[in-house]
């Protein structure tokens, strides 16, 4: 990533800041202006992300997204942080990408979300099939 992006990431975030600064000041409508800064934030996060993701690995963020909407926010928001940071040296490519999601993964099971895994519990013990019927 470029010093000239980060510098047109800048401009845009304090514009942004600007634009919102002034909007409070005069007291604009609260649902108008609400959704309005939202679609101004999804637009920022977009450019931001295009700037920074190979065209696959945006494909199968938007694939992750429509199978699960946080996990994918999760990424992405890591990726605008680490693009931010300056620790991004190039586009991040689709294999970058599964590693990204294979320590989010790791990162949620860590905290105790357990996303979709089937744990089965068996009984302990010497139980046979005999032994059930020894009450009949």
């Amino acid at each position: 990533m470029s010093d000239a992006d980060l510098e047109e990431i800048r401009k845009g975030r304090l514009a942004q800041l600007q634009q919102q600064q002034q909007g409070g000041g005069s007291g604009a409508a609260g649902t108008g202006g609400q959704d309005e800064q939202k679609q101004q934030e999804a637009e920022a996060r977009a450019s931001i992300l295009a700037q920074i993701l190979q065209p696959e690995a945006a494909d199968r963020l938007g694939r992750i997204r429509l199978v699960k909407e946080s996990r994918a926010t999760d990424v992405e928001n890591r990726l605008i942080m680490l693009a931010r940071s300056g620790q991004l040296r190039a586009k991040v490519t689709e294999g970058q990408l599964k590693d990204l999601l294979g320590a989010v993964a790791e990162n949620n099971e860590r905290e105790g979300m357990i996303g979709g895994k089937i744990v089965v519990s068996r009984r302990k013990g010497d139980w046979d099939d005999e032994d059930d019927l020894l009450g009949l």
